[in-house]
């Protein structure tokens, strides 16, 4: 049934998206397609919840750039799938009762709904599920290749324990010692975990990050998880207690020019050699110590506190470059996973060690003071930490504090004292978890082969289904108290063995997954060797900065491992990273704790997909984010109205205008230069002052005019592009029309620059067309950052003085 001459969302929708299914119009050839482009964006967690609108906005986003792409010429593909495993499904499911293996595919049914509903380009047939055998069969072949490279190994370890998830917890996710999830005051345990090498990659993974075209806070965020540190490692010598003679305490510093201030050691409480340097006084309050501390979550240890706690060994040792002896510590500010798990303290110029110093009544020297300047007063009220040149050194007297860092470096080091080095901040990344919604290791214990892996042609280990899956707080998981899954023989001497209960981190399924895509449709393999050639590393790929470390850190350092391995030609997997911005409301970001959330559902049903995927990417800047306001959507409606009008009323009788022409390239420019930016909200504020000029008086349109419009709106608003295309007398879907070209002499330049105030105050310009509309000129300064965000609520008036000056008055 044909559809009628009025513009019907519903109906117009409904139609392209059964036409698209039909006629397989987003299927990918993956195979054969020329020109590739991979766009990717970030998988989703399907809550139960469904999509909310900061989702679908990030989705938008992509979509929009991935069709473009197609309409110039490459064959895109633009998968998605679902992060389905983790404790945040897990808790779900105990807190409403129902198997997480009951929950997740309605949920997954739900979201694929609401992404079809929304109109993304998603080629289905490529869709991956984390949660499904077929999926983490893989996940956990990559763990084995992993372990058959040695780089992923088990220890005990101190850990974050949360007593109300029942779980180990990583760093990041620990805010002021309390769980990010549900708010419980985290433990430290030490537990037998899985641990991958990370730590290993760290030089390749900081230098990567000079040529990767991503978003520069993204690369900042690595590069300080990553923590390069030059210093040296020197060794202090035991000089008296109860260490064997000769005993060498070796630190880390990163100040090796402050080492004749060194006025005392201190030693992590995990030391190992804490123990042995603690005499028998002082042991019983070093053990009352470290058992406090061993209470203590290690993201607030390594924050520090403002109250600096210790104990002192007893012992001494001998600071190498003024053969004095200093006590040696114990103390929670120094962490065993940085450096050496060992500091020699410089109170004079390191304000931690002054505070501990200023708590323990311990000297402070100061060996470093400013150009010129006489050391006063003596002992220092505060560390100096500022530039300088080197006193109190002895030789060394004078220096810059980089010419004594080598110096003094190459001193200690002819002596057998120092060494040169580079440290990192980041660590090993502890991989198990003791719960039960996630892949099992693929490990078996036998107590005469030790740790077997399992068999390649045995996996997928199989999560079972077990009715009570809710963790306790014994450290273990709830596999563990299922002896007919965990008791197997052992695949090498077919003796009575023991599976691995503990589950893989979530971030493991996640950080492979963009491998998978090109070849979800095999079981014989993770990813093709061709495909994997043809399609990889990633083009384009969009995502959240809250996940600038783990998730992006964890996927390169996997694909640096299957590098090495011989199984990539890449070891970067991501060519292209773009953060996306996130809606806000009530003047919060959107979250389910603020009660803020938005379904998309009840927006696409009132006014239509292409309306709602117009007015999110008009909100603002896409990799900043905007202001979610309902009353605002009524625009983008608008615009796509006055769009479908102007197309079916366009006739061919006579010659297009001239000036509406040279607008019309322009606006082509304008466009193509946006949307590679992800400057969406500017590219369709310039559709919209087209539009103005377009229909100005009412004006019947030529279709020379209006045509290429269709084009140009077809990323943002797939389906009424298709229907208009169709309209115009078009076979093909207008995804492959191709895009639009500009006459670069009718789009050149003829523009005034309009100075915009907000209640009087000048707070930025914009540059248009010097006969734009005052409604033109009022979208222009809408769609600008630093004006937008005075624009509180909609203008109470408007001032405007042609192609000079636009005034709003807002507020009361």
């Amino acid at each position: 049934m044909p559809l009628p001459d009025a513009y019907d969302p519903q109906g117009v929708e409904e139609k392209w998206q059964a036409r698209w299914r039909s006629r397989g119009t987003n299927a990918t050839d993956v195979a054969e397609g020329p020109a590739k482009f991979y766009a990717l964006m970030m998988f989703p967690y399907p809550s139960a919840e469904g999509l909310h609108v900061g989702n679908l906005f990030a989705f938008t986003g992509n979509d929009i750039f991935a069709r473009f792409h197609r309409m110039r010429g490459r064959t895109v593909f633009e998968p998605l799938g679902f992060d389905a495993f983790g404790i945040h499904s897990e808790n779900f499911a105990l807190k409403v009762g129902v198997h997480p293996s009951e929950l997740i595919p309605r949920n997954i049914a739900n979201f694929r709904r609401q992404l079809e509903r929304a109109g993304l380009m998603v080629d289905w047939r490529y869709a991956v599920n984390t949660t499904d055998p077929g999926y983490y069969r893989w996940t956990q072949w990559v763990f084995l290749e992993l372990y058959n490279r040695g780089l992923a190994y088990r220890k005990k370890a101190a850990v974050n324990w949360c007593p109300f998830d029942k779980t180990v917890l990583a760093n990041e996710q620990v805010i002021n010692g309390e769980c990010e999830r549900c708010g419980s005051k985290v433990e430290q345990r030490f537990l037998e975990q899985w641990f991958f090498a990370i730590s290993k990659f760290a030089p390749r993974l900081l230098a990567n990050l000079e040529w990767l075209d991503w978003s520069e806070t993204t690369k900042t965020a690595q590069r300080n998880w990553i923590g390069k540190s030059e210093g040296a490692e020197i060794r202090f010598v035991a000089g008296g207690g109860v260490a064997e003679p000769g005993t060498a305490i070796t630190v880390f510093t990163t100040r090796p020019d402050t080492i004749f201030g060194a006025t005392y050691l201190v030693l992590a409480p995990e030391h190992p050699l804490a123990d042995a340097l603690t005499t028998e006084a002082q042991r019983p309050a070093a053990e009352r110590y470290r058992e406090q501390t061993a209470d203590q979550d290690l993201v607030s240890r390594r924050i520090g506190s403002r109250e600096k706690t210790g104990v002192f060994t007893g012992s001494y040792v001998t600071n190498p470059a003024t053969g004095g002896q200093i006590p040696v510590w114990i103390a929670d500010y120094v962490l065993m996973d940085y450096g050496t798990g060992a500091i020699m303290a410089v109170p004079g110029h390191d304000e931690r060690d002054f505070a501990f110093a200023q708590t323990f009544g311990l000297p402070v020297v100061q060996v470093v003071a400013p150009d010129g300047d006489a050391l006063s007063p003596d002992p220092p009220l505060a560390a100096y930490t500022g530039p300088g040149r080197l006193v109190r050194s002895g030789a060394f007297d004078g220096l810059t504090i980089d010419e004594g860092k080598q110096r003094i470096v190459e001193w200690l080091a002819g002596h057998g004292s120092a060494t040169p080095v580079e440290n990192y901040r980041i660590h090993d990344w502890c991989i198990s978890r003791q719960r039960y919604w996630g892949p099992p290791i693929p490990i078996i214990y036998c107590d005469r082969c030790g740790p077997v892996p399992v068999p390649t042609a045995d996996l997928p280990v199989l999560l079972p289904f077990i009715a009570d899956f809710k963790p306790d707080d014994s450290g273990v998981s709830p596999l563990a108290r299922h002896e007919e899954w965990y008791s197997v023989p052992c695949p090498k001497c077919s003796g009575p063995a023991r599976r691995e209960t503990d589950v893989s981190d979530t971030f493991l399924d996640s950080a492979w997954y963009f491998l998978r895509y090109p070849s979800a449709h095999r079981d014989d393999t993770a990813f093709d060797a061709v495909l994997t050639r043809r399609w990889l590393p990633v083009d384009s790929y969009i995502g959240g900065n809250e996940h600038a470390v783990l998730h992006l850190l964890y996927a390169r350092f996997v694909t640096m491992v299957l590098h090495d391995a011989g199984l990539l030609d890449f070891e970067e997997p991501f060519t292209r990273f773009r953060a996306h911005g996130h809606i806000v409301r009530d003047g919060a970001k959107m979250s389910k704790s603020k009660g803020n959330i938005v379904n998309p559902d009840a927006y696409i049903a009132e006014w239509g997909a292409d309306a709602f995927r117009t007015y999110l990417m008009f909100l603002g800047p896409f990799e900043q984010g905007g202001d979610f306001r309902d009353a605002s959507i009524s625009g983008p409606r608008r615009f796509l109205d006055r769009l479908w009008s102007a197309v079916i009323a366009s006739t061919t009788t006579g010659q297009p205008d001239d000036g509406v022409l040279r607008e019309l390239h322009r606006t082509i420019r304008k466009v193509t230069e946006d949307i590679p930016r992800l400057s969406y909200n500017t590219a369709i504020a310039a559709l919209m002052a087209y539009m103005n000029v377009l229909r100005a008086g009412e004006r019947r349109p030529h279709r020379a005019e209006t045509e290429p419009v269709v084009q140009l709106v077809a990323p943002f608003a797939p389906h009424i592009a298709e229907e208009l295309w169709e309209r115009l007398g078009h076979t093909t879907s207008v995804f492959d029309s191709g895009w639009p070209s500009f006459d670069a002499a009718l789009a050149a330049d003829r523009t005034v620059t309009v100075a915009v105030q907000v209640n009087g105050k000048l707070r930025g310009t914009v540059v248009v067309a010097p006969d734009a509309a005052e409604e033109d000129v009022f979208a222009a300064a809408a769609a600008e950052p630093a004006i937008a965000k005075y624009i509180t609520t909609p203008p109470r008036k408007r001032i405007y003085v042609p192609g000079r000056l636009m005034n709003l008055v807002i507020g009361g």
